[in-house]
């Protein structure tokens, strides 16, 4: 089996101490990496040598290094989750890049994903945001009815998981100029509104959601369609569109 190519890549990469830090782009020279390794690999190879060297790493979130929980998520080369498609940036590797490159990578830009250090950002306004409506009552009072037995259309349960597989890692605020969070409250909101059990909080939730999104500052949706390119799982705008429904008929019937 012929063994992996190797490749001599320059970094810039963002450095920032905090988030009242003013921050800057710094560049570091990094050689004989793996075409096979991870773009994170890649970025530990890279600490272990500025550690080597006494210098201090460089700050990057992640956690199950599988594309499940999103927490890797850096904008690379202007991409985020770099110039691979359908991929977190743990899934993305250095094959997709060329032997002498210089690659950016820089944290989600938006005034509500604030620099907690390096590239990694405070993405708890998401959690405000799920808090706010992004969820159904459960009757826990031992007389619960198996999800199982309730019908649910093929369809509503086929989009409605396909809504489900949001990891809301944000980089359909981080690509689109106007930092919208429309596709991931889209999402949140479609994966109950298609199914029975998220009937009871329906005249509230999508309200209550878009309050809380506004709240923390994202902007609004530009149409473009980038956020739908750029999301590792790849959410459809209808749920925009869904989004929107709801949130038309609670007004209504909040006005009856």
């Amino acid at each position: 089996m012929a063994s992996s190519k190797t490749i001599s890549i320059t970094l810039k990469i963002w450095r920032q101490k905090n988030a009242n830090a003013q921050g800057n782009m710094e560049t570091y020279s990094l050689k004989d990496v793996s075409t096979d390794s991870s773009f994170l690999e890649m970025l530990d190879l890279l600490n272990e040598q500025l550690i080597g060297e006494g210098k201090e790493p460089v700050a990057f979130d992640h956690d199950c290094r599988e594309g499940i929980c999103g927490m890797c998520s850096l904008f690379i080369n202007g991409e985020a989750h770099g110039p691979d498609r359908g991929v977190t940036t743990c899934q993305l590797h250095m094959r997709m890049f060329k032997d002498g490159e210089t690659i950016y990578i820089e944290p989600w830009r938006s005034a509500a994903f604030p620099v907690i250090k390096d590239l990694i950002v405070d993405r708890s306004s998401f959690d405000r945001i799920q808090q706010a409506g992004g969820y159904i009552s459960v009757n826990t009072s031992g007389r619960t009815v198996d999800a199982n037995n309730i019908p649910v259309n093929k369809k509503d349960a086929d989009e409605a998981f396909d809504a489900a597989t949001c990891i809301g890692c944000g980089a359909c605020v981080a690509t689109c100029k106007n930092g919208s969070a429309m596709l991931f409250v889209g999402a949140k909101v479609s994966q109950f509104a298609l199914l029975p059990q998220g009937q009871v909080e329906a005249s509230r939730r999508a309200q209550k959601m878009v309050a809380q999104m506004d709240l923390e500052g994202f902007g609004n949706c530009t149409n473009t369609g980038a956020c739908e390119v750029e999301c590792p799982k790849g959410i459809s705008l209808d749920n925009i569109a869904r989004m929107n429904r709801e949130f038309l008929s609670a007004k209504i019937v909040s006005q009856e």
